[in-house]
C-alpha cells in the first residue's frame, strides 16, 4: 500500500519529514554536508573537499532550507537555498546571470534592470540518494510523479523536490522577493507547470550537468495560481518555515 495518495498530503510529508531554514550552526553544517555528499561524492559535479562540505561564494548571502526525515534513520533528505543580491555590491550577477549571459532572452526579462532587492534565485537544490532513486534507476534521475509514492520503509515521496521550492517560495515571501530564478531541467520545470506554478523558461538551453534552461517564477502568483492538490502540502510547509524563523 502507498505511503500516501494526492488527497492526503499534508499528513503524509507531516508522518515523515520536517523542513527547517537553515541559518547557521548545525543545520547550516547538515545542508552543506548534505551537499557534498550530493554534488561531490554521488554525481561528482564539484571535486570533494577535506572538511566534507560543499559550499561557494554564495552562501554569504543565502538563506538555506533543510529537510530532514522524523523517522529512523532521522537524517538529512534535501536541502536548497535562495540566493540573494550581494548586499556590497547588488549589481553583481547572480549564479545564472554568470551561466546564462549568453542564452538570457532579455526581451522576456531582463534581470539587470529589475530592482536587485526584490530579485533572487533558487539553487543547489540537492536530495540524498536514498530518496532520489528508487532500484534499478540511475542515480541521477530525479522526477515527479503522481504514481510514485513508495512505501513504508523507505518513503521516496515524489515531492520532496516540490517540498524544498515551497520552502524556498515561503522564505522568499517573508524577505520580499517578487521574482525568483531557476536553472532547471526542462523535465522539471514542465513537471511544476502542471502542478500550477506559472513557471516561464526565459531563455535557450545551456549545458550544465545536463541540460538545463533559465527560469523565472513570479514569487506572489504561485500561491494564488498553485492547484488546490497542492494547497495542503504548501500550507505545512508555510507553517514550518515560520516555526523555524521563529525558534532562530
Amino acid at each position: 500500500m502507498p505511503a500516501f495518495d494526492d488527497s492526503n498530503l499534508r499528513s503524509g510529508f507531516n508522518r515523515y519529514f520536517r523542513i527547517d531554514t537553515a541559518l547557521d550552526g548545525a543545520l547550516l553544517d547538515e545542508a552543506f554536508r548534505l551537499r557534498h555528499a550530493v554534488y561531490c561524492e554521488d554525481l561528482r559535479f564539484e571535486p570533494q573537499r577535506p572538511d566534507g562540505r560543499e559550499y561557494d561564494e554564495f552562501d554569504a548571502h543565502s538563506i538555506h532550507c533543510l529537510l530532514r526525515s522524523i523517522t529512523p534513520p532521522n537524517e538529512s533528505v534535501g536541502c536548497t537555498r535562495i540566493v540573494f543580491a550581494n548586499p556590497e555590491n547588488p549589481e553583481l550577477p547572480l549564479p545564472f546571470e554568470r551561466s546564462c549571459a549568453d542564452v538570457l532572452d532579455r526581451r522576456i526579462i531582463d534581470p539587470a534592470k529589475l530592482p536587485r532587492d526584490r530579485i533572487a534565485e533558487i539553487s543547489r537544490l540537492a536530495v540524498a540518494k536514498r530518496y532520489r532513486s528508487r532500484k534499478g534507476e540511475r542515480q541521477a534521475q530525479l522526477s515527479i510523479g503522481p504514481d510514485d509514492f513508495s512505501g513504508t520503509s523507505q518513503p521516496r515521496f515524489p515531492y520532496i523536490p516540490v517540498g524544498l521550492y515551497m520552502g524556498a517560495i515561503s522564505l522568499a515571501i517573508r524577505n520580499d522577493i517578487d521574482t525568483l530564478f531557476v536553472l532547471t531541467e526542462p523535465r522539471l520545470a514542465s513537471h511544476f507547470a502542471r502542478l500550477g506554478v506559472d513557471i516561464r523558461q526565459i531563455g535557450g538551453p545551456i549545458e550544465h550537468r545536463g541540460t538545463r534552461v533559465p527560469s523565472v517564477v513570479d514569487v506572489p502568483s504561485v500561491v494564488r495560481n498553485m492547484r488546490m492538490i497542492m494547497r495542503p502540502l504548501w500550507h505545512t510547509i508555510d507553517e514550518e518555515i515560520a516555526r523555524s524563523l521563529k525558534q532562530r
